[in-house]
């Protein structure tokens, strides 16, 4: 069976959300969701998000699943508001922990265990679970973080930060526990499937001399284009040109906001003794 997929693009993240669903049950999941926040201000808001709850709601669809690529490190997780409204359980790749142990004492996080907590499910390669009818199977890709992994739903796989359509190329590996060899395996794993495989991105930023958005490949398509990572390109070429070009690259505007309420499924920092939650800049940590 084969899912119907529906595209929210953020531009202010140049994230897309997906709204997947059994077209024979009505039952569905939204993958890395956005929850609006202005940096300038520290204000949140939930627009994008309800977007999406609008959507679900006009085709009658019942959310029963918030997933997670990876902890993103450009935009906050709108998680906590949409499981709220929906009752879904929000689920994320099991080494989770390992990357809450990286940033709890970035963060001095001492409410964050380093156990997966409290993210409601951690899932396991190879792990397959249902949305209605439709079987989801959980394909661990690390390299751009370590807990980084890929839905597969039919023929479509949503793969999160860890290709990028073929002219623009591939994630980072530069981030604490990313490594471009473990990228270059994941990403190959990922074009060991099919040819004709749908692959759903996270992000674009549209390559130069392309003047729209674009989100959705194939298999065939990035092994024949893809800049970085096309057929032919050895592991040992790839980590030499991830890292070189991983050094060039500034932070990404939201990392510290977005990595501190990721962590934690989407919540924010508990309050403080006046009641209100701030948000953390570690200083030369980094």
């Amino acid at each position: 069976m084969e899912p119907r997929i529906q595209s929210f693009f953020d531009e202010a993240t140049f994230t897309v959300t997906y709204l997947v669903s059994d077209p024979a049950t009505g039952r569905a999941a939204i993958i890395d969701s956005v929850l609006d926040f202005d940096p300038k201000s520290g204000r949140t808001a939930t627009r994008w998000a309800d977007a999406v709850l609008a959507a679900a709601k006009e085709q009658k669809l019942d959310i029963r699943w918030i997933l997670e690529t990876h902890a993103h490190a450009d935009h906050l997780s709108a998680s906590v508001h949409l499981k709220a409204k929906t009752g879904a359980e929000v689920a994320i790749g099991e080494h989770i922990a390992a990357v809450q142990k990286v940033f709890r004492p970035i963060f001095n996080a001492r409410d964050i265990v380093g156990d997966g907590a409290p993210f409601d499910r951690l899932l396991k390669d190879g792990e397959y679970f249902a949305i209605g009818g439709l079987d989801v199977e959980v394909i661990h890709t690390p390299g751009h973080t370590p807990a980084c992994v890929s839905y597969k739903i039919g023929s479509n796989v949503f793969v999160g930060d860890t290709l990028f359509m073929p002219d623009y190329g591939t994630a980072r590996a530069d981030f604490p526990g990313g490594d471009a060899a473990r990228l270059y395996r994941s990403i190959r794993r990922l074009l060991s499937l099919p040819p004709e495989t749908t692959l759903w991105m996270c992000h674009d930023y549209k390559a130069p001399g392309r003047d729209t958005y674009a989100w959705k490949t194939t298999v065939a398509d990035e092994r024949a284009r893809n800049v970085h990572v096309h057929d032919g390109v050895t592991e040992d070429a790839f980590v030499t040109m991830r890292n070189a070009r991983d050094k060039t690259l500034a932070m990404p505007v939201l990392i510290l906001p977005s990595v501190q309420v990721n962590i934690r499924a989407g919540h924010m920092p508990p309050p403080e003794e006046d009641g209100y939650t701030y948000l953390k800049l570690p200083v030369n940590r980094l």
